[in-house]
């Protein structure tokens, strides 16, 4: 019988030898790389920008949101790779009726790589790569667990400005920071958000909503915060500034193989704070 993967709608995928693959996901992109599957990776979106020596060489078919579907028919892929969060439903449908095979990613917590490396490793023929991905990336967890140094902390995580926007406790980044007993709060939230939006609220930010947050955190992406905005925030309210740090986004929100260095990276974040 031959072996099948379950994506994270439910499908199920073959194994394949020669695929032909394009990448909608900067971070699965990375992952690629790090299974040994630059030969076939054919196409990715121009936000794909690790590894960053080799990944230009690769051409791009537009955004994660929009893509140039004549392009895409150029390359002739066999498989598309995307993620709930990062790509419409409707790219994934017009994808699927050129005959694409689409397989669907979400993870919503760290664990959730070792899924990750098992499907993409397991359809592209890569076992072998994904069991030591696999096995570092437990190596890692390990390192991180909490411990009695890890005081509970409130954290406001930033992903934008004008207007402000936060991550929920019902995200990959929020589950990613509670390794360190860090917990999400979004206070200020505007009403009427529901879905994809309420995950990633806009927010009022004022000193009273302030009060019990222990951490604000500044996301280098997808909004690029600098020390700048730091400064800005720490003029705009002063008895909170201290609480003001920036964070690498790609470390916290980006699965993968990149995910690895991530939990390296949380754990010497949280201790240096």
């Amino acid at each position: 019988m031959a072996m099948t993967f379950i994506d994270d709608l439910g499908l199920a995928h073959d194994i394949v030898e020669h695929p032909r693959i394009l990448s909608l996901v900067p971070s699965i992109t990375e992952l690629l790389f790090d299974l040994d599957l630059a030969k076939q990776l054919v196409g990715r979106t121009q936000y794909c920008i690790h590894p960053s020596e080799h990944v230009a060489a690769v051409p791009s078919v537009g955004g994660t949101k929009k893509i140039n579907m004549s392009r895409v028919q150029e390359f002739a892929p066999t498989h598309a790779i995307m993620n709930i969060d990062e790509n419409p439903k409707s790219m994934a449908d017009d994808l699927g009726q050129m005959g694409i095979d689409v397989i669907t990613t979400h993870p919503m917590r760290p664990e959730d790589n070792l899924g990750l490396y098992q499907l993409i490793g397991g359809v592209f023929d890569r076992q072998d790569q994904a069991t030591r991905l696999a096995d570092e990336f437990r190596t890692a967890m390990d390192a991180l667990s909490p411990s009695d140094n890890d005081p509970s902390k409130r954290v406001l995580y930033l992903i934008w400005q004008d207007p402000w926007m936060a991550v929920s406790a019902d995200t990959y980044i929020a589950n990613t920071l509670s390794l360190v007993n860090w917990h999400i709060a979004t206070p200020g939230v505007i009403d009427g958000q529901t879905g994809d939006a309420a995950r990633y609220p806009k927010i009022d930010i004022t000193n009273v909503g302030l009060e019990n947050i222990d951490l604000v955190l500044f996301s280098s992406e997808p909004y690029s915060f600098t020390e700048d905005h730091i400064s800005a925030f720490q003029s705009s309210f002063p008895d909170h500034g201290h609480k003001a740090h920036i964070i690498d986004g790609e470390m916290t929100s980006w699965y993968g193989s990149r995910a690895i260095q991530g939990l390296r990276y949380l754990r010497e974040f949280a201790d240096r704070l």
